[in-house]
């Protein structure tokens, strides 16, 4: 029983990462119809950038704070620099953009920061909590990392549902001409989505990256499970990328957990489950039943 605990809790933590990043990727799919294939690369910057200030002295709090900023400024850079100006063009040179900035911030990062494994710290102890004569697989830092994204998640619908900016950035997601006859900024409220969801990316990033060691490609895998989890709950549900990358950290960690030589049918795994997902209900799990056009 003590087992299927810790295999649980240990699926609900990265689950909750897997959902953070998903929740990036639904963020600018729901305002451009566009999968970000540059969010891991982006998020690896802003990780590198933390990683320098702790190296510098400063505390991982100070270091927090600049790299979610700079995923803000490098967000809306790249939704103005690289995004806006293929934008309403054919789908695939968009996605041939991202793919290409992908590889590009990639290289930068190895040319700035190097390409050697680097040791990234965390906040909080490592060692789970005693319950009673068990230890369990419950960390400071885990419940440090499910707190920020409920938090996160918890500002985001505050942001959308009660704020001026949300209701303009809702109206822009769905219908650019109308909200632009309301007088509706459409072009910034675009920015500021792609901008809210570097942040977003940049803090799995960070997450994911505590009490690791983190090189330019540490992403690449989180890519691919975030992928998987905003499909699963379906591209256009923001509830449906949480509950995505739950339901997918759980089951990759059962996976690791129960079966035989199982952490290294983890990639197989969530390769089954995005290929069951896309036979059974290819809009995901939270899709809405009438397709939306941009």
């Amino acid at each position: 029983m003590q087992y299927f605990v810790n295999v649980t809790l240990t699926g609900l933590t990265e689950g909750m990462v897997y959902a953070a990043f998903a929740l990036a990727l639904v963020l600018i799919w729901r305002s451009t119809r566009i999968v970000n294939f540059a969010q891991g690369s982006m998020a690896a910057a802003t990780t590198f950038i933390a990683l320098a200030l702790i190296q510098d002295g400063q505390s991982y709090w100070v270091a927090l704070v600049v790299a979610l900023a700079s995923g803000f400024v490098l967000g809306a850079v790249v939704e103005r620099v690289v995004i806006r100006p293929v934008e309403g063009g054919p789908e695939l040179n968009a996605v041939i953009v991202t793919l290409g900035l992908f590889v590009a911030i990639q290289a930068g990062i190895a040319i700035v920061f190097g390409s050697s494994f680097q040791s990234f710290g965390t906040p909080f102890g490592l060692q789970g909590f005693q319950v009673g004569d068990d230890r369990i697989a419950l960390t400071p830092n885990s419940v440090f990392v499910i707190v920020s994204v409920l938090l996160t998640m918890a500002l985001l619908v505050v942001l959308f549902r009660f704020t001026r900016v949300g209701l303009a950035m809702r109206a822009s997601a769905f219908g650019q001409e109308v909200a632009r006859l309301l007088g509706v900024r459409v072009g910034r409220m675009l920015t500021l989505g792609w901008a809210l969801a570097a942040v977003v990316g940049s803090l799995a990033g960070l997450l994911i990256a505590g009490g690791e060691f983190v090189y330019p490609a540490y992403m690449d895998s989180l890519i691919v499970f975030g992928f998987v989890a905003a499909v699963l709950g379906g591209l256009d549900s923001p509830v449906g990328a949480i509950v995505g990358g739950l339901v997918l950290g759980l089951a990759l960690s059962y996976v690791s957990g129960y079966v035989e030589r199982g952490s290294a049918l983890v990639n197989v795994a969530a390769l089954a489950i995005l290929m069951v997902v896309l036979l059974v209900r290819p809009g995901g799990l939270f899709a809405s039943s009438t397709a939306r056009r941009a």
